[in-house]
């Protein structure tokens, strides 16, 4: 089964690290892409990684339009997205793969290391295993997912449909609260993911802009949330 890894790329300085954790991936069936969303600095950390990538160039349209465009130029069964300033530990696809297959899911996540702008850990940040209705009662209260940590069948996505290119911030979450209305979302408790905390990263620049997003979302699925539990 194929893995396509979409890196969406704007003007990070951390997107070769990306790129090279991608490809650097134990899981050989793997297409790695990597979308630049307009972007007008660093694109040279790319150009040693050009012939083993697709390199995808479009307007400045946000992450959501990034994923989605990379998704159209997909040809894998899986959908795996990394950040262009975090890193996929070595084995991430092959166990991750391995896992969804074992138990059925048609998506998973899993926990992840946190670091610094210099790659030193700080932290190790875990979930659990939980069923369909206690996930969709975590999700009423928020996002429990770092997106970075999910691989998902690529039907299940056709199915839902792709990323609301209308929020700038919180599209991820917006997508796993769709995404649990067809199937649940299975945890893996394994570290696979390394995110990168730094300043310059949208959950921090942006922060009054994600709560507000936040709240729109909640809003949006509280009724379909309440009927499934209601039905339950």
């Amino acid at each position: 089964m194929k893995v396509s890894i979409i890196i969406p790329f704007y003007n990070c300085p951390y997107v070769d690290q990306a790129i090279k954790s991608a490809l650097n991936q134990t899981y050989q069936n793997i297409e790695v892409i990597v979308v630049d969303d307009g972007s007008t600095q660093y694109v040279e950390k790319i150009k040693p990684f050009i012939n083993r990538i697709k390199y995808l160039k479009k307007a400045n349209g946000g992450t959501a339009s990034a994923l989605n465009y990379g998704l159209k130029h997909a040809t894998g069964q899986y959908f795996a997205w990394l950040s262009s300033d975090d890193m996929f530990v070595t084995n991430k696809i092959e166990r991750q793969l391995s896992f969804m297959k074992s138990t059925g899911a048609l998506i998973s996540y899993t926990a992840f290391t946190t670091i610094d702008a210099n790659n030193k850990i700080i932290d190790k940040i875990h979930s659990q295993q939980m069923n369909r209705k206690k996930f969709m009662r975590l999700l009423s209260s928020g996002c429990p997912i770092n997106g970075c940590t999910v691989i998902a069948n690529m039907n299940l996505i056709k199915k839902a449909g792709l990323f609301d290119e209308s929020l700038k911030y919180t599209q991820d979450y917006e997508m796993w609260c769709r995404l649990i209305l067809h199937t649940n979302i299975y945890y893996l408790d394994e570290t696979l993911v390394l995110y990168r905390v730094h300043n310059s990263m949208g959950s921090v620049k942006y922060r009054r802009g994600v709560a507000k997003e936040t709240a729109v979302v909640k809003n949006k699925y509280k009724k379909f949330f309440w009927l499934y539990l209601r039905r339950k």
